[in-house]
Order: structure tokens, then sequence, then C-alpha cells
């Protein structure tokens, strides 16, 4: 019986078990909150090249054409303030998810989302309310960027979970494919039409998210915390597709009671650095935020934010067809990307993808500075070259580092400092989406083409982080990942780990932590983590908190 609680034979998932219709509207509705960032990110691309769009906001002129066109600065300013608004919108949606809910957070930052849009598409020349707009719109996104994968990542069932959370990258990417497809049927448009339609239909994004999360259930961890423990058993039961007395909806409402009662052990109040001080815990805060960096420098947001400037650059007659090819590959390429994640696991599908994009970057920089060279030679045929290997660059980029990094950064934190430190590590993804939005224009008008490398290098550091310092997480639950963690297993020997039969798992959320320890030393790596709790725990203490020894265990490699 032991055995069949811990791993229910349904935890195999078939496809009957994947496909029902309750896991499906977890990935259409929650992910909504990526299609709104994705459709957002690939519309700026095309106005930036409307000729409405740059007769009212433009501040320069070409010499050549003597047609309007923006500056560095303005341009930048343009596409980059939206990233300083996720970033603030994520730092906060943190503490707002905690008091108010998973659930009623993710209207709210809708609300703010559809604030933003309204400032834009109000104006009429004033370059600076769209900047403004974007800013607000972004909160609104950074919200989101935080409280999906969360939800999806403290609500789905394990089997699924990888896939589930990567779904919100999938939604990222049908939204760039969408704003693509709408900026082409509008462009032609010599009106303000041509970009206040696109901007407008964000409403419909956002509006049938908000519908949608009405008829979804609170996430069943935040439920309990609040004492709702009968709505927490039936919204686990959901999930699962089972009746409130499966064994594997009483696993997960034990292990959450067990999160609790080691919390009140260790004091209600958890000040915030310890998400630096609790044990391993700066190892994985750090962690999260390199990888969500490293993301971001694959360079892959060159290409979305841009790339209708870069394609106009070398030659081709309509670079909005390009944007949609690459737009289209990206959507395509995120499907096997869901399957990869729990076929393959985390680590092989990271490593090979960040080495693939690592080549794909040296052969376009390489014939974008030797073949067209800096004075920017236009070559139909270079320019066809440099599209082949963009699209493959795209391809590895949306199987593997695109979707993976957020499922991976769900898992990797224990329920109690979850929300704090994926709200960091979201933050730094921001925080470099800001930085190469606005410098890019500066960097590729001093060094063209070989601003390529650059992101070649990120992506070689992005295999080799993966590989010393990331541990699978494939078919593991979040106990199982907050075990290895803790215990120190070495990443590349992850994979084979298994924990020892019968026994308590040890992790974070049942070791004793007093309010600013500094969790477990060097000395006491070898020890159990809760066989150190309960010597420091009175028997006292013990009695009238309901406690039991626990079994402890360490698990093996094998």
């Amino acid at each position: 019986m032991r055995d069949l609680e811990k791993k229910p034979q349904m935890l195999s998932g078939g496809a009957k078990q994947i496909f029902r219709p309750r896991i499906i509207a977890m990935a259409c509705i929650v992910s909504m909150g990526g299609f709104i960032f994705g459709y957002d990110t690939g519309q700026i691309s095309g106005f930036l090249e409307m000729p409405d769009f740059l007769a009212e906001f433009a501040d320069d002129q070409d010499p050549e054409t003597g047609l309007p066109k923006f500056t560095n600065v303005r341009s930048g300013l343009i596409v980059a303030l939206l990233s300083i608004g996720t970033l603030v919108g994520a730092l906060i949606a943190a503490p707002i998810s905690d008091k108010f809910g998973r659930k009623y957070s993710i209207v709210f930052w809708n609300i703010i989302f559809c604030v933003g849009v309204i400032v834009q598409i109000t104006t009429t020349n004033a370059w600076y309310q769209i900047a403004i707009g974007r800013w607000v719109a972004g909160l609104g996104v950074g919200g989101l960027s935080v409280l999906t994968p969360m939800y999806q990542s403290e609500t789905a069932p394990r089997y699924v979970r990888g896939a589930l959370v990567s779904c919100y990258q999938l939604f990222i990417t049908l939204g760039i494919f969408t704003a693509y497809c709408i900026n082409f049927g509008t462009e032609a448009d010599t009106s303000s039409r041509s970009w206040k339609l696109p901007m407008g239909i964000g409403f419909i994004w956002s509006g049938l998210m908000v519908l949608g999360i009405f008829f979804m259930q609170e996430s069943p961890r935040w439920e309990y915390r609040q004492g709702k423990i009968d709505n927490a058993r039936k919204t686990i039961a959901l999930t699962y597709g089972v009746n409130e007395d499966h064994a594997e909806v009483q696993r997960e409402i034990r292990e959450i009671e067990m999160k609790m009662e080691a919390e009140r052990a260790g004091g209600a109040h958890h000040p915030w650095y310890e998400i630096f001080t609790g044990p391993r815990m700066a190892y994985r805060t750090l962690l999260g935020i390199t990888l969500q960096m490293l993301q971001q420098l694959t360079g892959a947001n060159y290409y979305f934010y841009y790339g209708t400037t870069i394609f106009s650059s070398i030659g081709l007659s309509n670079s909005y067809v390009t944007s949609i090819i690459l737009g289209a590959v990206n959507f395509g390429c995120t499907f096997p990307g869901l399957y990869i994640v729990e076929k393959y696991g985390r680590r092989p599908a990271l490593i090979y993808g960040a080495l693939w994009m690592f080549m794909c970057f040296l052969v376009f920089a390489s014939l974008g500075h030797f073949a067209l060279g800096p004075e920017d030679n236009q070559s139909q045929g270079v320019g066809y070259a440099m599209i082949v290997f963009a699209c493959l660059f795209i391809a590895a980029f949306a199987s593997t580092w695109g979707p993976i990094v957020w499922a991976v950064v769900g898992e990797i934190y224990p329920t109690r400092y979850r929300a704090k430190c994926m709200a960091l590590a979201t933050a730094s993804n921001w925080v470099w989406n800001f930085l190469l939005s606005f410098f890019t224009p500066f960097i590729t008008s001093a060094i063209d083409y070989r601003y390529g490398y650059v992101f070649a290098g990120c992506c070689f550091a992005g295999a080799v982080v993966v590989y010393f310092f990331l541990c699978e997480s494939q078919g593991r639950s979040l106990e199982e990942i907050d075990t290895m963690y803790i215990l120190g297993v070495k990443p590349w020997k992850s994979k084979h780990w298994v924990p020892t039969e019968g026994e308590e798992l040890p992790n974070l959320d049942n070791t004793y932590l007093t309010p600013g320890a500094r969790g477990i030393n060097k000395k006491q790596e070898a020890r159990v983590p809760e066989q150190a709790m309960m010597e420091r725990v009175p028997e006292s203490e013990m009695q009238s908190s309901g406690a039991a020894a626990p079994a402890g265990g360490r698990g093996k490699v094998e």
C-alpha cells in the first residue's frame, strides 16, 4: 500500500489522462498570459516600419530616401519600456498573489494590461504616450509572467507538469505569430488603423483570459494555506480526474499539511532573505536568475523585436512575410518541445539546444558580417541563407530553451519560497529583455552582424551552466526535486538518483528553520535534515504540535 500511495499507476499518464478537458482548459486559459506577452512583443516589431506610425512618432529623417525614421534612442525606448514595466510587475506580483490568491491576481493584472492598451491607443502624435502605455501594459504582462507558470506548477498533475508549464512559452510563440499575421494584413493601410487596429485587438485576448479564469479553481496549495482544506482536496481531485479519497489526492494533501506544520514549527514569519540563507537556497535562487538571464541572451528576441528591420536591411522585398515565416517556425517547433521536455528530460534538451543555437548564430553572424559587410550590401542569396539559419536557430530555441526554462524555474524551488524566487528569476528575464531591446540598435550600428557572436558565446555558456548546475527533474515530484538539491546530488548524476524506498523524503519544507537560519552547513550535509530537526526541537514541543519522528533517508544513485 505504501508503494501504491507513493506512485499511483495513473501517474504514468496515458493519452486519456493527459488530454482530459480540464487539463486542456488549464493549458489554454491560464497560458493566455503568455499569448498576451507574445502578441505585444510581435506587434511592436511591425509598428516600427509602418508609414503612419513613422510619420506620427519618428524623430529623424533618412538622408537617402527623405522618409521619416526613428533614432536609436526613441525606438529603443518605445520597445524597451514594456520590459521595465514587466520587471516591476514581476517583482510585486508575488506578494499580491500570496495575499489575494493566484486566480484573482490574474484578473487584476489583466485589467492593468488593458489600461496600458487604452493609454496607447488614445494617442495621436505623442510618442511618449505610446512609451508610457507600453510601460503600464508591461506591469500586467510582468504579473502574468509570474502567475501563469506558478499557477500551473502548483495545480498541474505531476505527469504533465513540465508540458503544462511549457505551454506558457507555446502561447508566447502563438501570440508572436498572430501579431505578425495581423501586422501583415494592416501594414498597407496608410492611416492610423494600420497600428491601432492590431493594438486594439489585444483587448480580446485579455478578455478571454479573464472570462476563462472565473471557471477555473484556485491553486490548491494557496487554498490550503488559507484554511480551505476541503476546497483544496476538491481541486486536486478534479485536476487528477479521480475521487477525493483517491491515494494520489491524499498524498498531495499530506504533503501540503506537512509543509504547513513545518512552517508553524519554524515560526509563522519567514523573512525574504531566507531565499538566500535557507538550505541550498542561494544556489537555487542564483540558478533560476541565471537560467532566465541566459534565455534572453540566447538572442531570440533579437529576431522578434527587430526582425522586420533586420530583414528589410538585407534586401528582402517584404520583410513582414519573413517575420511571419519566423513566427510560424517559432510556434510550430514549440510543440515538439512539449514532447521533448517529458520524453528526454530537461538537461539533455537544454544542453543540445544551446549547442545547436551556438552553431546557428556563428553562421548567421559570419554571413552577415563577411558576405554583406558593414556597408549592408544587399544580396538576396545571402539574405535567404541568413533566413534559413535564423529559422534553424528559432526551431532550436522554440523546442528547448523557450519552453523548458519556464518549466525548470517552476520546479526547483520549495513551496515556501516559490513565489518570491520565481518573481526574482522572472525579473532577471525582464531586466535582460530591457537591456537587449534598448541597446540592440546601438550595438548593431557599431559592430553590425558581429553582434551574433555575442549571442553565440552566451548559448555555449548556457550549455555549460546546465551541465554543471541543473539537476534533472523529469518525472519527479516537487518534493523529490527539493531533496536532490538539499542533499547536493551531482547534476550530471541526478538522472539516476532514486529516493530510498519506503522512507520519507528529506526536503526544505520538513526541515526545522528558525527565521534567519543559515540552513545546513557542510558538517551537517551528511545528516538527514529531519534528524537534525528532531535534535533541535524539544520533546514537549514535538508532542504539543503532534509531530512524529520521521524515517529520514538520503536516497541513492544507481
